[in-house]
Order: structure tokens, then C-alpha cells, then sequence
């Protein structure tokens, strides 16, 4: 590794779920393995919220003009909803989707514990959210998606107004999770629209431009993780370059970090090369989802040499969230990320940990 080639790979990033049992041990856990090189900490979405959006099942199933039926993908097996007949989507009210109440449960744990010199002062709390796309076209047959997509983003924009209510604008970063998009784009789920990766960016737009400019907004874009697999492997990373590219032209606010997925075999430079043209702003944190389990630190640094053909400046991070994880192989995860890593974030004390050189 060259001098100059230093602060290349900067700072790690936490996706969403950690498998622990609550936002407690999920701030301390990750003040105490990656404190240094974090500049956000997620409560973890414990519970309930463990596996993403499958808690909002519940939710659906309380909106008296949906019915349901059981239907297999193929991808997945789980209930989906239509309109009741006679009912119209003026009909569709949602109740409280639960991610407000979330973090009025969560957020008070997390500035205890900063206040108390726990957590360094320089960590925001990150709120992941899901796009209402998602739990609309993978709970909604196609017919309906849209109508009923309406009605969910109108309750998942309250929810937002909400949590703005609740966190100090300062201290927020909000994160929009981005993975039925690529299913949609890629052609892996059934749905209605005519232009799928137009209308995805249209609606991504709209989502960061409703994040007010004193909160930090970043975008998690995924092909999935149910099952421990993707719903399509990406043949690289042109189409995840694509959208990004169209949603940074069409935000009227600054984009403070963009994660993408790395799947675990590319180790070859074409997956990376898209990289090149991609529109990021200096001020952007780029994080890159390379750090797996299975092939830990060596299999990281392979990733990293790769993607740093095409891009110079980035951070790492798993590619989604640890909640399908064991809790017992969270330690060995999070020490190949901060091992990984060559810097922290700065302003930042020295890591407490050994650090790696990437070759």
C-alpha cells in the first residue's frame, strides 16, 4: 500500500438490525467495537422490527378494506392483500405504522448514554426507514400496489413527522432503505408500473427531498437478503449507479451517504468498474457493503483492492442488516469491518484496535 493511499478507505458503516436484545446493548455494543469509526449508531431495530418490514404484516392485516390470501414467489412465501370488493382506496386507512413509537422508545436510551460520556458526542442517532414501495409491493398484488402505496406514504410521512418531533434535528440521520426498487427494476417481483426505474427514482426523489436539509439523509441501496440471498445477483454495479446518479440530480438537499452491496464472490474489477461514473458530491460518504462473514478480513481486502480501481474514496460496511445474523458471530463481524477499515472518522480519537494494511 502506498502513503498516499492512506485515507482511501475511511469509516464503517451500520446498515439497520443488530440481533441483540435492545437499544442498549446495541449503542454500547457498537460504541465498544467501532466507536472511532462510526459517525451514526441505529437502535439496532430489535424486536418486532428485527427482520424489516415483516412486522408491518400486523399493520396491514388491522386495514379493514384489505383482504388477504397466501401466495409463494418462489423468492419467498408470505401473505398478500387486495381491496376488498366494494371498497375503494379512499377506504384504506392505516393505523400507526409503529416506527415513531420506535424511536420514542429508543432514542431517550440513546441520549442518556451520550449524555453520560457513553456515547462520543460526535455519533447521530440514524432512523432506517423502508420505502413505502416496499412493504406495498411485497404485501399488495399489483392490481392495488399503487393505490394502496398512496395511503402507506402518507402514514409513513406522519411517522416521519413525527420522529422529527421527537429527535433534535442535530442529532438525526435518517436513512431510507432501498431494496424492492432493484426487484422491481431487475424484474424479479410482479408489479404495475410502465417505467419501472423512472418511477422508483421519481418516488425516491420525493422521499429525500421531505427530509428537512437540518437532518442527515442517507440511502441504502440492496437486492435483498431474505434467506441470506439476493432476489438477483447485479451482474455489476451500472444499474445501483444509475439510480443513484438520478436520485442525486433530482435532490434539492445534500445527500450525506450513499451504502451499495458488494456480493460476497466479486472479487473481480468489472462488478466495480460502473463506479467510475458515478455522481457522488465530495461531501458524500460512499460506503461499500464488502465485509462478510464467511471470508472475513482477507476476503475484504480483495473487495477493497478491486473497488479501488474505479473509486478512491469510501467506507465499509456489511452488505444489509445484521439481524438475520447469530448474535455470536456479531463480534467477529464487527472486528473485520474495523480491522478493514484504515482510518477513523475524524475528528476521531486513535482506534483502541489494530488496524490492517490493504495491499
Amino acid at each position: 500500500m502506498l502513503d498516499n493511499e492512506r485515507d482511501e478507505v475511511r469509516g464503517v458503516h451500520l446498515v439497520g438490525s443488530v440481533p441483540l436484545s435492545d437499544a442498549e446493548a446495541v449503542f454500547k455494543f457498537a460504541v465498544k467495537h467501532l466507536g472511532s469509526h462510526v459517525r451514526r449508531i441505529p437502535d439496532g431495530e430489535t424486536g418486532a422490527r428485527i427482520n424489516w418490514t415483516q412486522w408491518q404484516l400486523d399493520v396491514f392485516q388491522l386495514v379493514e378494506a384489505l383482504e388477504s390470501e397466501v401466495v409463494d414467489s418462489g423468492y419467498i412465501r408470505r401473505a398478500k392483500f387486495r381491496i376488498r370488493p366494494g371498497m375503494t382506496a379512499a377506504d384504506v386507512k392505516f393505523p400507526p405504522l409503529g416506527y415513531a413509537k420506535a424511536v420514542r422508545e429508543s432514542y431517550p436510551v440513546f441520549r442518556s448514554l451520550k449524555r453520560a460520556g457513553e456515547i462520543p458526542a460526535h455519533i447521530k442517532f440514524q432512523v432506517c426507514l423502508p420505502t413505502p414501495i416496499a412493504p406495498t409491493v411485497i404485501y399488495v398484488f399489483p392490481a392495488d400496489q399503487v393505490a394502496v402505496e398512496l395511503r402507506y406514504e402518507a402514514a409513513m410521512l406522519t411517522e416521519l413527522d413525527q420522529i422529527l418531533e421527537t429527535v433534535p434535528h442535530e442529532e438525526l440521520a435518517l436513512q431510507w432503505d432501498t431494496a424492492i426498487e432493484f426487484a422491481i427494476i431487475e424484474g424479479s417481483l410482479p408489479h404495475s408500473f410502465q417505467n419501472p426505474e423512472v418511477e422508483m427514482v421519481e418516488r425516491l426523489v420525493r422521499l429525500g427531498n421531505y427530509v428537512p436539509d437540518s437532518v442527515e439523509l442517507g440511502f441504502h441501496l440492496c437486492y435483498g437478503d431474505s434467506g441470506g440471498k439476493h432476489f438477483k445477483e447485479p451482474e455489476d454495479t451500472s444499474k445501483l449507479v444509475s439510480v443513484a446518479n438520478n436520485l442525486i440530480a433530482g435532490l434539492r438537499r445534500k445527500l450525506n451517504w450513499l451504502h451499495l452491496p458488494v456480493p460476497i464472490e466479486r472479487v473481480d474489477t468489472a462488478y466495480y468498474a460502473p463506479l467510475a461514473h458515478l455522481n457522488l458530491r465530495p461531501e458524500a460518504e460512499l460506503y461499500l457493503g464488502l465485509v462478510h462473514g464467511p471470508d472475513g478480513v482477507a476476503g475484504a481486502s480483495k473487495r477493497i483492492a478491486s473497488a479501488r480501481h474505479y473509486v478512491k474514496r469510501f467506507g465499509v460496511s456489511t452488505e444489509c442488516g445484521l439481524g438475520r445474523k447469530s448474535p455470536d458471530a456479531l463480534v467477529d463481524l464487527l472486528r473485520n469491518r474495523s480491522q478493514t477499515e484504515l482510518r477513523p472518522q475524524s475528528p476521531r480519537p486513535k482506534p483502541k484496535h489494530k488496524t490492517i494494511r490493504i495491499v
